[in-house]
């Protein structure tokens, strides 16, 4: 189970809407077969696996880092495979939360005649997947938070230049980070101040697929000549009801899609735009800030996952933008904490990434 594991956490493909599942087939202690989903409309990671064994899959154990599908979607259902290819015995690491398949796989299995198994590295298969699981148990997407912050917990200059913060080694990781997300949110101020492309560049070239761009734009701020409506892929700008007719049309005329959505205090409403989101099968979505925006993610217990860089520099001073805006807490018993953590170097800069701890779970 832990090579199927292991092959599903490094896995390079991009699977959203389906999950990133790996599976493996073994003989007598020997893998005689393997293999990780592919990119819809591909095959799944068990039919990939069977392919790969032939013959020697019969009689066989399959290890398989998420429960088989038992239902035809994009593909048929694995478990169909499974049993066709005469696989003896099947454990996999965690049920799908899907309802279209949970428990379903189990039952389809065992109904063949094939010995199942589950729950061996339940907890690992689930954080490789956490997005998916977090989509088809909530209807919401994963909101991973990332910012790029000095010592002194700033993400710019008093003036407002911000490039560069963090190292080049930082801002790789960041545009790899960009190649395993379906979307990317940003607020209007990062449009207007930085003027960015947000799009994938590792190693600086542009990358096959790229994510939804989504820009919150509560007061119709943004300008149609910003370098983002350039750039190749999908964008949505949400922005509040009642934005102008001609602001609006300068947008689209860009190629945009412009969202309206009420307002909530100080921003849209932003579970209404989460809730969009995920019906357009975004199952992880990338806010990269600046602080307001990222204010308005965490005052609102949406946040699931944190990415914080530390850069080694202190900027100083009172009117250099922080991290993390918003209202905050008042006091630092109410401060959020993370969970979970864990720290990795970018160069001279320190990743640390955890799980926000929001009141209501504990």
């Amino acid at each position: 189970m832990q090579r199927a594991l292991d092959l599903a956490r490094d896995a390079t493909v991009h699977t959203s809407p389906n999950p990133t599942v790996a599976a493996t087939i073994v003989v007598a202690g020997e893998i005689v077969g393997e293999g990780v989903t592919q990119p819809p409309p591909g095959a799944h990671a068990e039919v990939v696996a069977v392919r790969g064994a032939g013959d020697q899959a019969r009689g066989a154990t399959m290890y398989v880092t998420l429960e088989p599908c038992a239902h035809h979607g994009r593909t048929p259902p694995c478990t169909g495979a499974i049993v066709a290819a005469g696989i003896a015995e099947v454990h996999y690491a965690i049920a799908d939360p899907d309802p279209r398949v949970s428990g379903a796989g189990h039952r389809a299995l065992e109904a063949a005649g094939v010995r199942v198994v589950a729950g061996e590295g339940e907890d690992e298969a689930r954080r490789i997947n956490e997005a998916y699981f977090k989509h088809r148990t909530t209807g919401l997407p994963f909101v991973i938070a990332k910012f790029a912050a000095s010592l002194d917990g700033r993400i710019a200059a008093a003036s407002g230049d911000s490039r560069w913060v963090s190292g080049p080694q930082t801002r790789e990781w960041a545009h790899k980070l960009r190649t395993r997300i379906d979307a990317i949110l940003v607020g209007s101020e990062t449009i207007i101040i930085d003027d960015p492309l947000l799009t994938a560049r590792p190693g600086e070239s542009e990358a096959q697929r790229q994510p939804l761009r989504v820009i919150v734009d509560t007061r119709s701020r943004v300008p149609p000549m910003a370098r983002v409506f350039s750039a190749a892929g999908n964008i949505i700008v949400a922005t509040a009801e009642g934005a102008p007719a001609a602001w609006r049309s300068s947008i689209e005329a860009r190629g945009a899609e412009v969202v309206a959505f009420p307002r909530s205090g100080d921003h849209i409403d932003l579970l209404a735009l989460l809730k969009e989101l995920a019906s357009r099968d975004v199952l992880s979505l990338l806010v990269e800030g600046g602080g307001v925006i990222l204010g308005g993610f965490f005052d609102r217990a949406l946040v699931d996952k944190l990415h914080a860089v530390i850069a080694p520099l202190i900027i100083g001073a009172a009117d250099a933008p922080a991290a993390v805006a918003g209202q905050g807490a008042a006091l630092m018993s109410d401060a959020l904490r993370l969970r979970d953590i864990t720290t990795e170097h970018l160069g001279d800069d320190l990743l640390m990434t955890g799980y926000p701890t929001y009141p209501d779970n504990g």
